[in-house]
């Protein structure tokens, strides 16, 4: 779905009439939370959103993949693989595989970490226990009750925020915000922006650390449009914010055409694509998560450029700091339960 633009403006009377349904299902959502989780046995660390639509929680799962690896750790990412029809469990593999099989972002993540797609939780854990994992990374899961979370680092925007700050779908909200803000244990602002600053001012209030980050464009990706024109297509949660980063490298965005977050592309969609691309001579550019939709596919047209990006944090000490301190207490507990 396309999110509306009511959810990102202060005052809607669409939003007004929404709100009792937005009561009635964040009242469910947040019952739902309060359940006990099944414990996997070993430290399960969520990367959430407050919200839906996305935010950045795919660069930031492996980021911290990375960070795990340095710590000694062996990450398995256990995923529900949104928009794929297979339900699991199963172990993503690349050439098997295809976006609509175990949903976009399972098949990107899977060059730098194993994923195991599972839509019930528990038998993924079991799978990825099976791939001798000794830390579960949670990609999105933070309102669903079924695991016990050790830690939760809810990702947001820093220049979109929460929205209107109402639950869906009179905003953009998963669950009444209280109750969420209750249940994270860090929280990643990504990018320079402002709209965030309450937010993060409540859970420093918590006591609870606030780190940043950055999308950093691959330096290849960059060389190889520098200075062209380019027609921009996405299908993600923000579109805007990918054809903003292109412009902030010096691509020229001659052209763009956003799509719904997962939009899977028809192939007529894909020629109209190239076909406007050729008549004003220009690049099709693309997000390395819609690319990997494309990938295997019959009909794609050649040259479309994959623009990649990387989370970087500004503070890694601290980040290391955090995740290390989870992980402790999280065996500590187990140990003394036993």
């Amino acid at each position: 779905m396309r999110e509306p633009a009511f959810w990102y403006r202060p005052r809607s009377p669409k939003s007004h009439l929404l709100s009792p349904l937005g009561a009635l299902y964040g009242a469910i959502t947040a019952r739902r939370m309060a359940r006990r989780g099944f414990d996997a046995g070993i430290p399960v660390l969520c990367v959430g959103n407050y919200h839906v639509g996305g935010a950045g929680k795919t660069p930031t799962v492996l980021a911290l993949t990375k960070l795990l690896r340095e710590l000694g750790e062996t990450p398995v990412v256990l995923s529900r693989g949104y928009g794929g029809r297979l339900h699991g469990p199963v172990m993503v593999d690349r050439e098997r595989h295809s976006a609509a099989d175990i949903g976009d972002e399972p098949l990107m993540m899977v060059r730098d970490v194993p994923v195991a797609v599972a839509r019930d939780r528990l038998d993924g854990v079991a799978l990825a226990k099976s791939q001798g994992a000794t830390v579960i990374l949670m990609d999105d899961g933070f309102q669903n009750p079924v695991l016990l979370k050790d830690a939760s680092l809810i990702v947001i925007d820093s220049e979109r925020g929460i929205g209107n700050g109402k639950v869906f779908p009179a905003g953009p909200l998963r669950a009444p915000l209280k109750g969420q803000l209750s249940r994270t244990d860090a929280l990643v602002l990504i990018g320079d922006g402002h709209a965030a600053d309450d937010v993060a001012s409540e859970i420093s209030a918590r006591g609870k650390p606030v780190l940043r980050a950055r999308l950093k464009p691959d330096a290849a990706a960059v060389a190889q449009l520098f200075g062209k024109r380019v027609l921009a297509f996405a299908g993600i949660g923000d579109p805007e914010r990918f054809f903003r980063s292109l412009a902030a490298c010096g691509i020229e965005v001659a052209r763009t055409r956003p799509f719904a977050d997962h939009h899977m592309f028809s192939r007529d969609e894909l020629l109209a694509l190239a076909a406007d691309a050729r008549r004003e001579q220009l690049i099709l550019v693309t997000t390395e998560k819609d690319f990997s939709r494309l990938r295997g596919r019959d009909g794609v047209p050649d040259g479309i450029v994959p623009f990649a990006v990387q989370l970087e944090f500004g503070d890694l000490a601290t980040l290391r700091r955090v995740i290390s301190d989870h992980l402790y207490k999280a065996r500590e507990r187990r140990f003394s339960a036993r």
